[in-house]
């Protein structure tokens, strides 16, 4: 895995997407020696994704199965607090 910075990746965005694109490479984009953001390939995101949404799944079964999660929430409750209603 590349460590960039910043500057680094400004000037050679084309040539690491490239990199990154073709090889899998994962680049680590830092700020001030802070690591702020990484660049992966669209499989790796894609993957990144998949995991994500399986964990959002289980822990929903896990909250439905579970008899002692009697909490309800009204609808209107959930688009207002989505700024939806």
């Amino acid at each position: 895995m590349g460590r960039m910075s910043f500057t680094q990746i400004r000037q050679d965005l084309a040539e690491t997407l490239n990199q990154v694109a073709y090889s899998g490479e994962r680049v680590l984009i830092h700020r001030r020696d802070r690591d702020v953001a990484a660049l992966v390939s669209i499989e790796d995101f894609e993957l990144l994704q998949a995991i994500e949404d399986r964990l959002d799944v289980e822990a929903a079964e896990r909250a439905l199965a579970d008899p002692d999660n009697q909490e309800r929430i009204a609808w209107s409750d959930v688009k207002k607090a989505l700024g939806l209603s």
